[in-house]
């Protein structure tokens, strides 16, 4: 276990060389201001359009099967709602007022929501079957899916992925670690650095969707309501969040509740003009 350590930290030492630091998004009231490390070789316009030419794909594939709920009253509702949200995206994020945003909902019997680098968004009919979300609950959905395309968590999971691929095989190399090692170390790395930074970008899409659907005149306590429905529906079937890549289902509303007062003044100012 002693020779894996140095992979790990050799992966870290990769990614600080071979990553920028920035910071995607500015002037929230929730307090995300980590600096995040992108890969240098890796642009955001390049990521946008491998996700872009996915996103059509499905669509289309979608569309030919009879799977593509746009017209109807469910998908007008999750495109006037999601509308509505894309116009305040620029008070978190200027240049997401340029964005090519796109919002379509599928017939699918999961529960499942997301918006792709870019502001590609997709929203299943399941989510809407099952949760029978209120307007304020569905913004607070979408409103988390814009959040993790705002702060590109996508092109950062991308950009961490390729630095510790890049270390381990150098450590790797360097070590003699043989397969099994390796696999050893890929143990490591997924507990000790990929888990955690996926619960990380989750709490800080939790926040900042808390803050842009207030700014978009929803009730940022229905954030708080809408995880008591997931919870309800989950069954308490829910992994230990130590071997998760999202925050438990207590600690998420813990958080959106301390939260909910710095967002307020905005749902309220909303309400006044």
């Amino acid at each position: 276990m002693r020779r894996v350590l140095p992979i790990v930290g050799l992966s870290l030492s990769v990614l600080l060389s071979a990553c920028q630091a920035v910071n995607t998004t500015s002037g929230n009231a929730v307090g995300v201001e980590r600096k995040q490390y992108m890969f240098s070789m890796l642009s955001a316009d390049q990521v946008n359009q491998m996700y872009s030419q996915s996103y059509q794909k499905t669509v289309t594939e979608a569309k030919n099967a009879g799977k593509l709920a746009n017209d109807t009253a469910q998908g007008k509702r999750v495109q006037a709602i999601a509308k509505q949200l894309i116009a305040h995206t620029s008070a978190l994020r200027a240049d997401a007022a340029n964005w090519d945003w796109q919002v379509n909902v599928l017939q699918n019997d999961e529960v499942n929501a997301n918006c792709g680098p870019g502001g590609k968004i997709f929203v299943y009919t399941g989510l809407l079957d099952q949760l029978k979300p209120t307007d304020d609950e569905l913004a607070a959905v979408i409103g988390h899916e814009i959040a993790h395309a705002l702060r590109e968590h996508s092109r950062e999971q991308m950009s961490r992925a390729y630095a510790i691929e890049m270390g381990q095989n150098i450590g790797g190399a360097l070590l003699g670690i043989g397969q099994g090692g390796m696999q050893v170390a890929d143990q490591v790395t997924q507990v000790s650095l990929t888990l955690p930074f996926s619960r990380s970008n989750e709490n800080e899409a939790d926040l900042i969707g808390l803050e842009l659907a207030a700014r978009s005149g929803y009730n940022p306590n229905a954030a708080v309501t809408l995880w008591q429905k997931m919870a309800k529906l989950s069954n308490g079937n829910q992994s230990p969040e130590i071997l998760s890549t999202h925050p438990s289902d207590d600690k998420r509303m813990s958080n959106l509740e301390a939260a909910i007062p710095k967002v307020m003044p905005f749902y309220e100012a909303s309400r006044k003009s």
